[in-house]
């Protein structure tokens, strides 16, 4: 039972013991805050990869897939499968409305020819699209300046449908940062220059490609003339800044990846079969409870039996099997390889880095507990005198040490997580210029710290001067860099894979963080508690 009163005693009656858990409080809110914000850079890369391509990809560029209907009919009909979509993905420039004038910009682009219904079951399409109606709820959030307010449900719709209801012509997607009218407003969400002038899904748009398809002569390059239905926001700046997404139909026909009739090469005018429409992906999404690795596996074995069929069928039709040359069938995971894999390397790596916080932690409570047990010394000789054994001594403090491990842990956890939650707005807040009240109240406090170092040079008490003097200082030194503050861009999406930073915390680390600062906590208790285990009595109450 003393052992839990000491320990009461021992940290409800001096500073220092609340030093040493604000110490462990800090290191290991430390490690669940980095560690938290590179696995929520992991998750998000992991996501967006399976939100924006499906759970499997089939993919031969170039020569493109033919008879992919009846392909993705035969994957449909898997038990493994929920649904497939086919896809041509190429590159080309798009001539822009802006500025005013003859002269206009072109930016380069990466295309997404699809077919919307079947990429929308796919993919997470539907909810990246940004310009929509809003409910009443969102009237009530958004600012007056949203755009969104204006909008009825005709621009969600035709977003959805690639399709230009008011002049029945196929349309076009643009990732939001494509246009550089698209201002990304300090209170979130986005905002077209001119006042809302430069609102994209107002103009129409040029797409100039190279055709994949043409053999020998000299390629002429297509262009198609869009009207811009609507943006959309997908999270990940490096893809909406050179994403758009067209009707497949309309991709084909650019690449010449259409339908077609094959003639003799000896004579032109003799028609000798059809090439039939291709395309570059399939996209494919498992059904519940099924892995991208099982679906993998099931639709190479499913790829290679239809291209042995078909390939018995044409005579003339050259198809790669599964492992073949320039034919990959791969989960989304594989596909994003180069991004997760330097992602899981970087957070292992800072995993390992600050992992020397934990000895960080076992030093200062070894420190601490070091100048606690030489404060202590009578109070050990008095308990060895009136016997207490070197084990019960030693489990004063072993005792010691785990309470503020716990309490330095849970307090940890408790501020990571109140920054990891807000960092967003954090970043938000140092992008800003200093508030004036901000700078008002350090330099208040400033002149109260100034008052008190009066008083107490008066008083002749050094401790006092001191400790005012540095809070005053320390005030005006805020107050000065407050006043100073012009807004500090941390966090550019323009630099960045992401457009936020990950908000979530990492539990499982979080987890191994307090168990670690926990056990360090109690090994460096050890060294001061053998110590006081091993105090003679006789001296200690000699000690002065």
């Amino acid at each position: 039972m003393y052992h839990v009163v000491l320990t009461n005693r021992y940290l409800t009656s001096r500073v220092i013991p609340l030093i040493a858990v604000g110490a462990v409080a800090l290191c290991a809110a430390l490690v669940m805050i980095v560690v938290s914000v590179m696995s929520g850079f992991l998750d998000m890369v992991r996501d967006s990869g399976r939100t924006l391509m499906g759970d499997v990809v089939i993919e031969l560029p170039t020569r493109g897939i033919p008879y992919y209907e009846d392909l993705i009919e035969r994957i449909e009909a898997l038990d493994e499968a929920r649904a497939a979509s086919p896809m041509v993905d190429s590159f080309g420039l798009l001539r822009m409305p802006y500025p005013p004038g003859d002269s206009k910009q072109s930016e380069f682009v990466q295309f997404w020819a699809v077919e919307p219904e079947s990429f929308a079951r796919v993919t997470g399409f539907a909810e990246t699209v940004h310009w929509r109606e809003l409910d009443d709820r969102e009237r009530r959030t958004v600012p007056e300046w949203d755009i969104r307010r204006q909008l009825t449900p005709r621009v969600l719709r035709d977003g959805l449908a690639l399709h230009d209801s008011r002049t029945d012509r196929p349309g076009i997607v643009l990732g939001m940062h494509v246009a550089e009218t698209n201002q990304r407003m300090p209170e979130g969400g986005y905002h077209p220059m001119g006042d809302g002038y430069w609102w994209m899904p107002g103009f129409d748009v040029t797409l100039v490609t190279i055709p994949l398809r043409d053999v020998g002569g000299q390629i002429e390059p297509e262009s198609f003339i869009f009207p811009v239905v609507n943006e959309f926001v997908s999270g990940v700046f490096q893809i909406d800044d050179v994403r758009v997404k067209i009707p497949l139909e309309i991709g084909q026909r650019m690449l010449h990846m259409d339908e077609a009739e094959l003639v003799d090469p000896d004579d032109p005018f003799r028609v000798i079969g059809v090439d039939p429409a291709r395309v570059t992906k399939i996209l494919i999404r498992a059904e519940d409870g099924i892995s991208p690795d099982e679906l993998r596996d099931r639709v190479t074995v499913l790829y290679d039996a239809w291209v042995e069929e078909y390939a018995a069928r044409d005579d003339l039709l050259v198809l790669p099997s599964a492992r073949g040359f320039g034919l990959n069938i791969r989960t989304w995971e594989q596909v994003q390889a180069r991004f997760i894999g330097p992602v899981e390397k970087e957070r292992d790596l800072m995993r390992i880095l600050f992992s020397i916080v934990y000895v960080v932690c076992a030093a200062l409570v070894l420190t601490i507990f070091w100048a606690i047990v030489h404060e202590k010394t009578r109070d050990i000789g008095i308990l060895r005198s009136v016997g207490c054994s070197r084990i019960g001594i030693s489990l004063i403090f072993l005792r010691y040490g785990l309470v503020i491990g716990v309490l330095g842990s849970v307090v940890g956890l408790i501020l990571a997580f109140l920054i990891v939650r807000n960092v967003n707005t954090i970043h938000d807040a140092i992008g800003r210029d200093a508030p004036v009240w901000s700078w008002v109240t350090a330099f208040g406090f400033a002149a109260v710290s100034l008052l008190m170092t009066i008083l107490a040079v008066k008083r002749e008490r050094m401790l006092p001067i001191v400790l005012w003097s540095l809070g005053t200082i320390g005030m005006l030194g805020l107050g000065l860099i407050l006043v100073l503050h012009r807004g500090t861009l941390v966090w550019d999406p323009t630099v960045y894979y992401f457009d936020a930073i990950p908000n979530t915390l990492d539990v499982p680390n979080a987890i191994v963080t307090m168990i670690g600062a926990i056990v360090f906590s109690v090994l460096g208790a050890f060294i001061p508690a053998a110590k006081a285990a091993d105090t003679d009595p006789v001296e200690a109450l000699r000690y002065e």
